[in-house]
């Protein structure tokens, strides 16, 4: 007989008729196993995507950095260039304007108001076909008769050959040096409050001899020729060299007074101080015909001119060039103070 069926029969039974089902599953279980079995190298090619993807960025990144410090150097360059070499002069134009030049500060060799920069300054003002006139817009106490009287003799040059008319506008103050050049303008413009005038001629200097006895200090000065230490500080001046420099003094105070005469010719109202070395306010220079009338660079330019439009032409050391002017200086201080002591000022 046989043995009835169990409740376990019936339920292996009916799990037993979808048999393929069972195989399938069965062989879907292991497919990774299966394809680690059919591609052993596979940790490997991920590890090397991984790395090319990892170089790739890095040299993205290095372009980037390159390109980056690139444009950094091109502007520290350019501003470099700015500062140190381009020379500060503003752009001339074609179109009609009023040319001006600055001069500002002592007038000496070396300064931004030396004969050298206001001269090339004042030959691109004349040149430039869009410029109706020149002005001179002038704030100094004066300085170097010797670089004033280059730059008025090259005003008279420059009025003549360009047939253009040359102002000279004063702000706070024209005195000495500064009134040397302006005496040649066609005109000279004031403010009431401006100084104005001064002319006359200096050399200053110490005495420390009488010093030098009292603390028991001795000079040893040795020359080669009787006048060589003329103006020492330390040495006694004798009247003969003191006759000798009056001298000097007072032939470059005639120079600078024909300067004043031929450029103002008949407006002068000569007085006894006149060129005594006084100086005056605008509102007075104007009574006495150091100066013409009361105007600005804008006034002149609007009501004299009649071309609104101004264009700076001043030439100024720039940075690089100041530095290398400084660094000089501070290596021959000594000797360029001791002959600037020598040499006459016109302030």
């Amino acid at each position: 007989m046989s043995a009835p069926n169990t409740p376990d029969d019936h339920s292996s039974g009916a799990s037993m008729t979808p048999g393929a089902d069972l195989w399938s599953k069965a062989s879907a279980a292991p497919a990774p196993a299966a394809a680690s079995a059919a591609n052993p190298g596979w940790e490997r090619e991920v590890l090397e995507k991984l790395v090319f993807a990892t170089i790739k960025e890095q040299r993205a990144a290095r372009r980037w950095r390159f390109w980056g410090r690139l444009l950094w150097s091109v502007v520290v360059l350019l501003a470099l260039w700015l500062i140190f070499f381009k020379d500060a002069t503003t752009t001339t134009s074609t179109s009609a304007h009023t040319a001006v030049v600055e001069i500002k500060g002592e007038i000496a060799s070396g300064s931004n108001a030396s004969a050298e920069l206001i001269v090339a300054a004042m030959r691109s003002a004349f040149e430039d076909s869009g410029s109706r006139a020149v002005v001179l817009l002038i704030n100094s106490p004066g300085g170097s008769p010797v670089q004033a009287g280059i730059i008025n003799d090259e005003m008279v040059r420059l009025k003549a050959k360009y047939n253009k008319p040359l102002y000279a506008v004063v702000e706070e103050s024209c005195a000495s040096a500064a009134y040397y050049i302006a005496s040649a303008a066609d005109e000279i413009f004031v403010d009431k409050a401006s100084i104005v005038g001064s002319i006359g001629v200096l050399m200053d200097g110490f005495g420390f001899t009488g010093v030098m006895d009292k603390v028991g200090v001795e000079r040893r000065l040795l020359t080669a020729g009787e006048n060589k230490g003329f103006l020492d500080p330390f040495s006694p001046m004798s009247a003969k060299q003191h006759e000798y420099a009056q001298q000097m003094l007072d032939q470059i105070h005639e120079q600078f007074i024909g300067v004043v005469k031929k450029g103002r010719g008949d407006r002068l109202h000569e007085t006894p101080e006149l060129f005594s070395g006084l100086f005056w306010t605008g509102q007075q220079a104007i009574a006495l015909g150091l100066a013409d009338k009361l105007g600005s660079v804008d006034y002149v330019a609007r009501e004299v001119v009649k071309a609104e439009e101004v264009v700076d032409y001043t030439r100024r050391d720039n940075v690089a060039e100041r530095l290398a002017k400084r660094f000089g200086a501070a290596v021959g201080e000594g000797s360029v103070q001791a002959m600037r002591n020598l040499m006459p000022q016109i302030r």
